[in-house]
């Protein structure tokens, strides 16, 4: 068996981020996948996305389960923690992972078979918990490792690579995602990378479950002309709803002025916006009104500010079990063995 390795010297001017980083330093190891797998240009928009958020490799878990799909994560941040687990079982280590030690970014790659069939319960839980995570399927409606059985996310539709023909419904990965209440839910295709990017980056930046649906064509089995998971029919039928972006956090502007009255703000920019407060009888439970309200005030040129609309949303895991803010790795046998008053007053409680 041949092993190549990636050279260990590069360019000395090669581009570094705000930790004196280059992209190089987000790599991992060589990629085993076939030649133009969609796996490998994920793998790119992770490695993108963390070197451009300037994130160090010791602050991040990586998690995956079995299938082409998982083994993702050892081509990228070397540096970082991992643990590929058994088929299917990934979500549920990520969230002991995650509760352990609340102080990591965790990423967990799976995917459709991974998730979408023996792993859809342990799914639908980490969902539902609102693990707080970035969770990526790398989506190509079919089993690789096992020679291109559809998997449950194959469309009705679509056609194997040597004629067969699909006989059940496919899951919808994403509509279970916002059913379930995922509070970050997107879909992208591995072939473009200036939308691909950008999402990574966004949902690596929010608090709760994020998830993001890749379309990410398989050469070997699903790229052939009657599958709708190939790089021909997703390029020809990709309906974008909207222009993914990404703005990083910058210091705080605040401003101090009084409800119902106008300020105009400069911005980071040097841009200069013009704002109205809103005052106490504006009710942000009312979408209607709220959407009448700022469509009144920009005829003003007047940026709205304000709670504009408010549905109530949810907690991510360690907020909902309330857990402490120190990681649980990290607590002594002093805080977690309470002294007999405290276990009277517990089981007191139970009674």
């Amino acid at each position: 068996m041949t092993y190549i390795a990636k050279p260990k010297f590069h360019h000395p001017n090669l581009p570094r981020n705000d930790l004196g980083l280059t992209r190089r330093d987000y790599e991992g190891s060589m990629s085993t996948l076939c030649a133009g797998c969609g796996h490998d240009s994920v793998t790119a928009a992770i490695v993108e996305a963390c070197f451009e958020l300037n994130l160090p490799a010791h602050k991040v878990a990586k998690m995956s389960g079995i299938g082409c799909s998982s083994k993702t994560p050892t081509y990228f941040l070397s540096k970082s923690h991992g643990f590929n687990s058994v088929h299917g079982r990934m979500p549920s280590v990520a969230t002991g992972a995650n509760l352990a030690n609340n102080e990591l970014k965790y990423i967990g790659v799976s995917g459709d078979g991974d998730t979408a069939s023996i792993g859809f319960g342990q799914f639908a839980h980490a969902v539902r918990r609102q693990v707080d995570m970035l969770y990526v399927v790398e989506n190509n409606g079919t089993y690789g490792l096992t020679k291109g059985q559809f998997s449950a996310t194959n469309d009705r539709v679509s056609v194997g690579r040597k004629g067969q023909v699909n006989a059940f419904e496919s899951i919808d990965l994403v509509s279970i995602a916002i059913q379930l209440g995922a509070s970050f839910v997107a879909r992208g295709f591995s072939g473009d990378k200036d939308q691909l990017v950008p999402l990574m980056k966004a949902a690596l930046s929010h608090k709760g479950f994020a998830f993001i649906d890749v379309i990410s064509p398989c050469v070997t089995f699903n790229n052939h002309g009657g599958s709708t998971k190939s790089f021909e029919f997703v390029r020809d039928h990709e309906h974008t709803v909207t222009g993914a972006d990404y703005v990083p956090h910058r210091d705080e502007i605040t401003a101090d002025y009084a409800e119902g009255s106008v300020l105009d703000v400069t911005l980071h920019d040097e841009s200069r916006v013009r704002l109205r407060k809103l005052d106490a009888t504006y009710d942000p439970s009312d979408r209607a009104a709220a959407l009448q309200y700022m469509m009144e005030h920009q005829a003003k040129d007047e940026v709205v500010t304000g709670l504009l609309y408010l549905n109530t949303g949810d907690d991510e895991l360690k907020e909902k079990m309330d857990v402490t803010a120190a990681p649980l790795n990290s607590l002594g046998a002093a805080e977690l063995r309470p002294d007999m008053a405290t276990l009277e007053k517990i089981n007191a409680g139970l009674r």
